[in-house]
């Protein structure tokens, strides 16, 4: 009995391997390059950059009234929370004009990577951008980056 309950364990574990071999495959796909280089893009990559111009150039402006405020008068604390609230609904009006213009672009590139990855034999295809950004992939092979692969697809 003592010997079954030593060679048990090494049992289980000589079929971990077995189980970890299975079909499935993961993926990246750097959707920002995907998206730089679709046809009907260029709305949408031009409002990032006006809003981020703009919203930038408000940003500074609001430091320079939040110094003046936190020293300064009764109207310097009211023009500065103006500036905030304007601020405030710029940035969400920005956010709902990004959000529709990436809507059919989003659908088209989610598309296209289904498509790829199902082609291709892959299980779970990630955003490179955001799996680098959150630590999520430590090491890729190139061979598992399918953007060209999609950027072609979107073509």
């Amino acid at each position: 009995m003592n010997r079954f309950l030593i060679l048990a364990p090494l049992a289980l574990l000589a079929t971990v391997p077995h189980a970890q071999q299975s079909k499935n495959r993961v993926g990246v796909v750097n959707v920002q390059n995907v998206i730089k280089n679709m046809s009907g893009s260029k709305t949408y990559l031009d409002l990032n950059t006006k809003s981020s111009a703009d919203l930038k150039a408000r940003q500074a402006t609001l430091q320079t009234l939040a110094g003046k405020a936190a020293k300064g008068t009764a109207a310097d604390k009211a023009a500065l929370t103006k500036a905030q609230q304007d601020y405030a609904k710029v940035r969400d009006g920005y956010v709902k004009q990004i959000d529709a213009a990436f809507k059919p672009l989003a659908t088209k590139v989610n598309t296209a990577v289904a498509k790829v990855a199902k082609t291709n034999g892959y299980s779970i295809v990630l955003d490179a951008n955001v799996a680098n950004a959150t630590n999520l992939i430590v090491h890729a092979n190139t061979a598992v980056d399918l953007t060209q692969a999609v950027l072609k697809e979107v073509k």
